[in-house]
């Protein structure tokens, strides 16, 4: 099923018929999006992939917002432009946009260590600075593992029990993904702001850039047109062709975690927020790059991630992602003025590795293309 959304493209196209030139160039976006979505529809085919948003944006537009297949299989509800996606850990993306707020206003300086802003961390965590905790490279241990929260309990046991663990490496010494980071980070968030954290991205990120729907949530909170998630992977039952059975895929995401993985949203609106980081709209332009810049390890090597965003290709032509779940992603390709949303809910669809296909049909040929 395909619901399809007008978008300027079609507009800008009938307007510039008398010009030849600018004719051409939406001549060439119109085939552009024809061939993203045909590649979409077949990857989503591939892959078995429920239900689909896809946002492209191009030059600090929006140029193609499309929705495809089932919010809910069972029920047979469409994905709607309003279907609601969780993009679990790409939310730490929004909150490196958060600290660099916080930085510009003199509220946080991200090369202070973090015993700063917090005075109930343990010794050995006391040196680790923001911009450590932002970029995975603090070496502390991890308050999930494969089960969940650590410690058998609920989240003030499992903090309590992170904070009883010693360090996974020494501070700075390598990058090592983890949800301790940036449960830190929205204690300092909620410190310095006087308000919960939720309520300051809906403030100072939501409400500036037009996200009405983004909100927060996971698999047990009632949240209006969220989409139901799945996944193909065996349960480990008897039944015949197990591994083929669509089945539903429970996430669960602590309050105290939700800076690092919370928010459920729409490509479009999330298209309209990487329009607004981008343009300089929510933090300096300045800001952005330092954002998009990975962080130093001790050796001096390049870390895997920048303040909140994973930094696929520091070199031009640059590329920066938001990633979550196996099933949301958006990757920002800056020297080419393009971004790429899909939001997908199935677990293991893994967008970001499909994404680069898509941007390949927005960048033309020539110089810019050859770097």
């Amino acid at each position: 099923m395909l619901l399809k959304k007008p978008h300027a493209a079609a507009i800008v196209a009938a307007a510039l018929l008398s010009f030849p030139c600018l004719a051409l160039a939406a001549t060439t976006l119109q085939d552009a999006n024809r061939q993203a979505r045909k590649y979409v529809q077949q990857t989503m085919a591939q892959q078995r992939i429920p239900g689909l948003q896809l946002a492209v944006v191009k030059d600090g537009r929006v140029v193609l917002s499309e929705s495809y297949g089932y919010a809910n299989v069972e029920n047979k509800v469409p994905a709607t432009p309003k279907t609601l996606f969780p993009i679990n850990s790409a939310t730490k993306s929004f909150t490196g946009v958060a600290l660099m707020q916080l930085a510009q206003a003199g509220h946080v300086d991200p090369d202070a260590p973090a015993s700063r802003y917090l005075d109930d961390l343990p010794a050995a965590w006391r040196p680790i600075r923001v911009r450590q905790l932002l970029g995975h490279t603090s070496g502390l241990p991890d308050i999930v593992d494969q089960r969940g929260l650590i410690g058998g309990g609920n989240e003030a046991a499992a903090w309590n029990a992170v904070k009883a663990l010693p360090l996974d490496a020494p501070i700075g010494e390598r990058f090592a993904y983890n949800q301790t980071n940036y449960g830190l980070l929205a204690q300092i968030i909620v410190k310095q702001t006087g308000m919960p954290y939720e309520q300051y991205l809906a403030q100072r990120q939501f409400a500036v850039v037009g996200m009405p729907l983004t909100t927060f949530g996971d698999s047990y909170d009632l949240v209006p047109n969220a989409a139901t998630i799945y996944s193909h992977t065996p349960r480990g039952t008897l039944a015949k062709n197990d591994s083929d059975r669509l089945s539903r895929w429970i996430y669960d995401m602590p309050y105290s975690l939700w800076a690092g993985g919370g928010i459920q949203t729409t490509a479009e609106e999330l298209s309209h927020w990487l329009i607004a980081v981008s343009n300089g709209r929510l933090i300096p332009k300045d800001a952005v790059q330092r954002m998009w810049t990975p962080e130093k390890l001790n050796d001096g090597s390049d870390s895997a991630w920048g303040a909140g965003w994973p930094v696929l290709q520091a070199a031009p032509p640059r590329q920066v992602a938001g990633i979550g779940g196996a099933r949301a992603a958006f990757i920002v390709y800056p020297d080419d003025g393009l971004a790429i949303v899909v939001l997908t809910n199935l677990a293991g669809a893994n967008p970001q590795r499909f994404i680069p296909k898509i941007a390949e049909f927005y960048v033309s040929p020539g110089p810019a293309a050859k770097r």
